[in-house]
């Protein structure tokens, strides 16, 4: 890839990009006239947020996006009004969410790339058939499909599973995947790693709510968190027999404890906001004798 230092001219002697050139132009404000700094843009603010956010300075993402910083800082400031595709490949660079990446084109007032379509929508039946298949392909291993916000969008027998038994206000829909792990009455009375579990998904939603900035995952997070942790006692922290490639989810079931490790997957390069926003994930069996308990139940 080849980049140009802030302010370099193209092989052409222009600037490098076309708002360069209106923002470096006679009356802009890089020309005659044109010394008078502009009000930063909704888009702009939006954008040096973004990047102020990933810690990405505007040379290295000048060099991501093969443009100049200098552009960079007039798009921020409002100097420069960025096309539509240069707003979506600065959001690209920066790992912009898909919604967010709607937000960006409206803020420069273009109109949103990327559809929203309900799950049950008729063009959705290919997705909710392949998912289905995935999740029943996965059993007996227990697998489901959550949300942005981790309400369970479908789930197979493995998770009913689990499940069963569980206080029936908690599985009233829409069911949320951290609530019934972390409520008290919830999966956390049988999880038997319960302090080391909870760590790893309250990190797991920090990292979500940095990305997405959803207010709905924040209030989720903060109930999630303010749940009462039962000590574990002496049997809880000292029944790791078996050395674990991954950190397990160890849970009581029937008299056994079970282990499990978990996988996420997301969609490649989704084209939909709910699309984008769906997780896959896996509890995988961690050791022979929750292989030979699962199969069992099969």
């Amino acid at each position: 890839m080849t980049t140009l230092a802030p302010g370099t001219r193209n092989s052409k002697g222009g600037p490098r990009d076309p708002a360069e050139r209106r923002a470096s132009g006679p009356g802009g404000p890089g020309g005659p006239g044109g010394t008078e700094p502009a009000a930063p843009s909704e888009v702009g603010t939006l954008l040096r947020a973004w990047r102020e956010e990933r810690r990405v300075s505007q040379l290295e993402l000048a060099l991501r996006a093969d443009s100049s910083a200098r552009h960079i800082s007039f798009v921020e400031t409002g100097r420069a009004r960025p096309s539509e595709e240069f707003v979506l490949k600065l959001a690209e660079h920066l790992d912009v969410p898909v919604r967010e990446r709607n937000a960006l084109l409206l803020a420069a007032g273009y109109a949103p790339r990327f559809p929203q379509t309900p799950l049950d929508d008729p063009s959705m039946d290919t997705l909710r058939a392949g998912l289905e298949q995935l999740l029943q392909g996965y059993e007996p291993y227990p697998a489901l499909v959550v949300d942005a916000t981790y309400h369970v969008v479908a789930a197979n027998r493995g998770i009913a599973m689990l499940l069963d038994g569980l206080p029936e206000e908690l599985l009233e829909p829409p069911l949320n995947a951290m609530r019934v792990v972390l409520h008290p009455r919830g999966l956390a009375a049988k999880i038997r790693n319960l302090r080391e579990w909870r760590g790893h998904l309250l990190h797991q939603m920090e990292r979500q709510i940095a990305l997405h900035r959803s207010a709905e995952l924040r209030a989720l997070y903060d109930e999630v968190a303010a749940y009462p942790v039962a000590d574990p006692g002496e049997d809880a922290a000292t029944d790791w027999q078996v050395p674990y490639f991954a950190l397990p989810l160890r849970i009581e079931h029937e008299g056994r404890v079970l282990s499990f490790v978990s996988s996420i997957s997301t969609f490649n390069t989704p084209m939909d906001v709910t699309v984008a926003e769906l997780a896959i994930e896996t509890l995988l069996p961690a050791d022979p004798a929750t292989v030979k308990y699962l199969q069992s139940k099969a």
